[in-house]
């Protein structure tokens, strides 16, 4: 049986490697190219298959990882926009609360209406803190989440935030600019969130080069997530790969 998620990711920080993650959202994959992009997901090394997005207008959460399983072993994790995003053949879901906004549907609402379901799912829980930072524009889950991004300027503001994430004993932290975002999560702000946590810190939104890809990971990321990128340039997926093999490499 295949280490869990959690126990996968908490590993990977012990050892100062890096992982990366494929976020595809079921709205935006076309099936005509989906086995492709997952055999070249297989060659080139991802590591953790992110599902979901912050709206999700297609019913086909079930078919898409039923497409990952006939074609990969890579472990799906859930990435979800809201209660409704629950699909028990998926092999972990990221239990996100969001600690950067105020909004109590966000931090512990939806999680109310959600827990049950999730207690008979057989789903790996992975109690995660997802800190929005403001990717330059306005981006899908702000609007969902009618929260305030933090700033891009106030790593202090980021690094006490996820203090107090870790402190309540979320295990993960999640930074992320959003899906389309013009700027992706500052290298500073990251460095600062690493400085302060424990955990594993997964960083998505806004990275579509290489070069992107390594000063998250140089600043203290463990996983690198990306989405838009790959779905725009699917020459990104392998140059990704690469960067953090490298990464990987340099930290044994």
């Amino acid at each position: 049986m295949p280490p869990r998620v959690l126990d996968s990711l908490l590993t990977l920080r012990a050892e100062s490697r890096r992982a990366f993650a494929v976020l595809l959202d079921p709205d935006k994959i076309s099936f005509d190219v989906f086995p492709a992009m997952l055999r070249q997901a297989v060659t080139h090394g991802v590591d953790y298959f992110l599902v979901g997005g912050s709206l999700i207008t297609s019913h086909v959460l079930g078919e898409m990882i039923a497409g990952i399983r006939r074609h990969t072993r890579i472990p799906v994790i859930l990435f979800p926009g809201s209660n409704l995003h629950i699909e028990s053949s998926a092999d972990a879901i990221l239990f996100l609360s969001l600690i950067s906004g105020r909004n109590p549907e966000f931090l512990i609402g939806q999680h109310v209406v959600a827990a049950p379901i999730l207690r008979r799912s057989g789903l790996e829980i992975l109690p995660t803190g997802y800190l929005l930072v403001d990717a330059g524009r306005p981006t899908t889950v702000s609007y969902i989440s009618n929260t305030t991004p933090l700033p891009r300027d106030k790593p202090g503001v980021a690094a006490c935030t996820a203090m107090a994430g870790e402190m309540l004993g979320l295990r993960l932290m999640y930074l992320d600019s959003g899906s389309g975002a013009q700027f992706p999560v500052p290298p500073e702000l990251i460095a600062a969130v690493r400085q302060s946590v424990e955990t594993p810190i997964i960083v998505g939104g806004g990275i579509n080069s290489a070069r992107k890809a390594a000063d998250a990971l140089e600043a203290g990321a463990d996983v690198v997530v990306v989405g838009n990128g790959i779905e725009q340039n699917p020459d990104l997926l392998p140059e990704i790969a690469a960067v953090v093999k490298r990464y990987a490499r340099v930290a044994k």
